[in-house]
């Protein structure tokens, strides 16, 4: 696959009400750098011939050309979000060229995916159609029905992360359908549509930042991959 056959849609629309901030999330800064600056970087570092498209709130647009402009972030479009992330997808789909042949959704907020994961999820989209990167469920499980609960096997769980790649005309014809609650990710949207979906190895570091708590494990995840020591 060539890599200028692969556009990149990057997801950042969220308010960050659960990191609790004045700024949104994906702002904040990790190991010197804004989480965005970080995702975008990966993705540049892996693919660099691919087309980014950033999608973020209508009101945080000019803020994050600013802030760019003052750290060493790759070339990157940025198109207006939506309600939902189903919409802020749909804007991003919509501002990629007809021309790729993949498209590659990721979370704004996951900073840390490897050129190597994100080559492999490529290669399994090239093979398959689609490729979401997994990891095993490592802690214990609980289904609660009203005051009881019961252990489930965790064996059979997988963990879901993105980027979720798919072949570019599988994901359009997945994104033009009405908006369903039901929809959790992009894999979600395009099994809705009818189409089986291929997992990948997915990487423990590859980490949501969505919390407090995750901002002190995302430091620590960019002291190792910058090489840098307490």
């Amino acid at each position: 696959m060539e890599q200028s056959r692969v556009g990149v849609i990057i997801v950042a629309g969220g308010s960050g009400k659960r990191m609790g901030g004045a700024l949104p999330k994906q702002f904040a800064l990790v190991g010197g750098e804004p989480i965005l600056a970080r995702t975008i970087n990966a993705f540049r570092k892996a693919l660099p011939a691919s087309r980014i498209v950033v999608v973020l709130p209508s009101e945080y647009i000019e803020f994050w050309k600013n802030l760019s402009a003052r750290f060493d972030v790759a070339k990157h479009s940025v198109v207006e979000g939506g309600a939902e992330r189903f919409y802020s997808v749909k804007n991003g789909i919509e501002a990629l060229s007809d021309a790729v042949d993949l498209i590659a959704v990721h979370d704004g907020v996951r900073p840390f995916a490897s050129k190597e994961m994100i080559l492999r999820t490529v290669d399994c989209a090239t093979t398959n159609g689609s490729a979401i990167p997994v990891v095993k469920a490592v802690d214990s499980y609980r289904v609660v029905d009203g005051e009881s609960s019961k252990i489930i096997d965790r064996n059979p769980l997988r963990i879901v992360q993105t980027p979720q790649i798919f072949a570019a005309p599988i994901l359009r014809a997945a994104y033009d359908t009405p908006f369903c609650n039901e929809f959790t990710d992009d894999a979600s949207v395009v099994e809705h549509s009818g189409e089986k979906i291929s997992l990948c190895e997915g990487e423990y570091t590859n980490i949501k930042i969505t919390t407090p708590e995750d901002l002190i494990l995302g430091e620590a995840i960019a002291r190792e991959k910058d090489g840098k020591t307490l």
